[in-house]
């Protein structure tokens, strides 16, 4: 068996966390995919020394080349962008016995601001720090922190009091 290598592991920690992130700003699945893929290529081709990228960026990346995705998708058809728009794609992919309570957090997701969202998601799932999340973001530490402690307060009352890490354990 070959041994893996420090670029293919850090994919596999990484790549479900960049996934999601992707899926929120992407119109479907495949198209998340595409975006992570090119985010990834970019990324390991900026590293000259073949080493992992550091994850803020790769962040920032997804984030760039969805904008620049969606943009050009755009230019496409009505219809085509129309017949997009009308089946989102479910930010999670739960088992049957979680099934319900996915769909619960992600409709709670949904409701909150897309900058509040942004940042619980690449806090939560993405493992980012304040400081990574404010360089993806292009914006202050501070500024992250604040929308990170809002979203959780916009969750928790859409929730009914449950905190996201509860909702998520059941």
């Amino acid at each position: 068996m070959a041994k893996q290598t420090d670029w293919e592991r850090w994919v596999l920690d990484h790549a479900p966390g960049l996934l999601l992130f992707a899926r929120q700003r992407s119109r479907c699945e495949a198209d998340a995919q595409d975006v992570v893929q090119e985010a990834l290529v970019e990324a390991w081709l900026r590293q000259a020394d073949g080493s992992p990228p550091p994850l803020a960026l790769v962040f920032a990346t997804i984030r760039r080349r969805a904008a620049d995705w969606g943009r050009s998708q755009d230019r496409r058809t009505a219809r085509e962008a129309a017949a997009q728009a009308e089946t989102p794609e479910c930010w999670f992919d739960s088992g049957i016995e979680d099934r319900e309570r996915g769909r619960l957090i992600e409709e709670a997701m949904r409701k909150m601001q897309a900058n509040y969202r942004e940042v619980v998601t690449l806090k939560t799932w993405g493992g980012l720090t304040f400081a990574e999340i404010a360089e993806a973001l292009e914006i202050p530490a501070n500024t992250a922190a604040s929308r990170y402690r809002y979203g959780l307060e916009e969750l928790r009352r859409v929730l009914g009091g449950k905190t996201l890490i509860e909702s998520l354990r059941g």
